[in-house]
């Protein structure tokens, strides 16, 4: 008896290390993503200067958030990470009801998209709404209406991958998402998921990671207590390490991303405290 319950423990034992090791393949430095390092850098700069910034810091993998301002200048960003071997792996997209309809995409939005066509760059797209967009509709509404429009911007985007962000608001529960993703029936959309947007959220996360997990593409990492503010650096809040571990447990094997969202400070050292309070919690030296 005692030989068969060594052997049942040993097995266990290797069952689940795998599960756990490969789930933290995704928070290592080389897969990180970088985010929101482009409109929040106090230094401001421009495709080389960041490219460089992130070999410096070996991340090797980014997602486009952009201004109009920046638009110029997105071919060369495409041409110089290529170059240097860190890669585009999604574009930012903002819908406004505005400017967006569906049939319709606002001239921004288009110029970054045909940009990154005539690179031939294959990444995802990360797509928030504007609170604007669902103005005085019913929930039924709400979801048919954003349905309908992730699938004329699928025939738009060629069928890339399309993520759905959490930036508040109705659009931002992932209830709502995941409703919203099964109504459509697309199977190339699916949900980013940013802590910095979820601090009302903190409480119901085991249940709503549970629910996002079919269609999680990505996770933002944030510090987590509100009473200090939305942005914190990773381990100067209270409950990002035990969400953390969640994620580790639940054996989420997508994309984790990293912030650089201060406005008024060197992107460069937003994301070096990011990767320093990761490591703490990780326990990576």
């Amino acid at each position: 008896m005692k030989k068969i319950m060594t052997k049942w423990l040993y097995s266990s034992i290797f069952l689940i290390f795998p599960i756990l090791s490969n789930a933290q393949e995704n928070f290592k430095k080389d897969n990180l993503l970088a985010w929101c390092i482009i409109p929040y850098d106090s230094l401001k700069r421009g495709p080389e200067e960041r490219v460089k910034m992130l070999k410096e810091l070996g991340i090797q993998h980014y997602v486009y958030d952009w201004r109009a301002e920046h638009i110029p200048t997105f071919g060369n960003e495409i041409k110089t990470a290529r170059q240097n071997n860190i890669k585009i792996e999604g574009i930012w997209l903002w819908i406004d009801e505005h400017y967006d309809k569906i049939g319709m995409l606002s001239a921004n939005n288009r110029k970054v998209i045909e940009i990154a066509k005539a690179n031939n760059l294959n990444c995802d797209f990360w797509v928030g709404f504007n609170q604007n967009f669902f103005d005085n509709l019913s929930h039924k509404e709400k979801v048919k209406k954003s349905s309908d429009f992730l699938k004329y911007l699928s025939i738009s985007l060629k069928n890339s991958k399309i993520g759905l962000y959490n930036h508040g608001d109705w659009f931002g529960e992932p209830e709502n998402q995941v409703e919203i993703i099964e109504k459509s029936k697309l199977i190339n959309v699916g949900i980013v998921y940013s802590f910095h947007h979820g601090h009302q959220q903190i409480n119901r996360f085991p249940s709503m990671l549970k629910n996002m997990l079919p269609y999680l593409l990505a996770i933002n990492l944030n510090g987590m207590d509100s009473q200090k503010g939305q942005i914190l650096s990773i381990g100067q809040g209270k409950y990002e390490k035990e969400m953390i571990n969640t994620i580790i447990e639940s054996g989420f094997s997508g994309k984790i991303g990293i912030l650089g969202h201060v406005m008024n400070k060197d992107v460069k050292q937003v994301l070096v405290e990011n990767l320093d309070g990761l490591n703490n919690i990780l326990n990576i030296k």
